[in-house]
């Protein structure tokens, strides 16, 4: 099968871009509202790597709001603090550059539209993506498949002939799921995560060459 019949699937925050801290000062917002707050340690682990800390919050702390209502009320503060300040992982526009012109791109994450293409705009990386899936696209955020079954589909591809690239346990997961092959670039937040699932850990976006994804691929197929 050549390259042009495979996909790369690209995770946005803490893969393409530096923004985990920032959702993090924005739940620190939300919650304090509250009288509480969370450790970035246990930020890391529910929210970031297990995609349920609105519901961990709202258990162990009590409030009286839904998991749905304290997402709502963060998501202008994410809007506004990963639009103004987020910026690209080391080795992500390389990388985006040297994968692009091999294989299709797809975009699939959990963050919203009204974050999403601003951002995009503001750091220029459009240009490399075939399409961009965000929340409103799909049914059911990761660790469901939703996303990555959305950009597959969005690429005329089945899932098993993408390489999906992603930092943290919930996405691993959702790419299992899809039947899509992973390769996981861990980052401060996701460094202890259960990465069992996925077929390569790698150090740094420079190590997720046109190569490596080939070989991700073809001992998939």
């Amino acid at each position: 099968m050549s390259a042009g019949a495979r996909g790369v699937l690209f995770d946005l925050d803490g893969v393409l871009i530096d923004s985990e801290g920032l959702w993090y000062r924005a739940s620190q917002r939300v919650l304090a509202d509250f009288g509480v707050s969370v450790t970035k340690e246990v930020y890391a682990r529910e929210w970031v790597s297990l995609g349920r800390g609105s519901e961990y919050a709202v258990r162990t702390f009590g409030l009286p709001v839904t998991p749905e209502e304290l997402k709502r009320r963060r998501a202008p503060i994410v809007r506004d603090l990963v639009v103004a300040e987020a910026q690209l992982m080391p080795g992500a526009l390389a990388a985006l550059e040297r994968l692009s012109a091999a294989y299709p791109l797809a975009l699939a994450t959990n963050s919203a539209g009204e974050i999403v293409h601003p951002l995009f705009d503001r750091l220029g990386i459009r240009r490399f993506f075939r399409d961009v899936i965000v929340k409103e696209r799909y049914a059911k955020p990761k660790p469901a498949p939703d996303a990555f079954l959305a950009a597959a589909a969005a690429l005329s591809l089945p899932p098993s002939s993408c390489a999906v690239i992603e930092d943290a346990e919930k996405g691993v997961v959702a790419a299992h799921a899809a039947g899509a092959r992973c390769i996981v670039v861990p980052n401060e937040w996701t460094r202890g995560n259960d990465f069992g699932t996925a077929d390569v850990v790698v150090t740094s976006l420079d190590d997720v060459t046109v190569a490596l994804v080939s070989d991700v691929l073809r001992n998939g197929a």
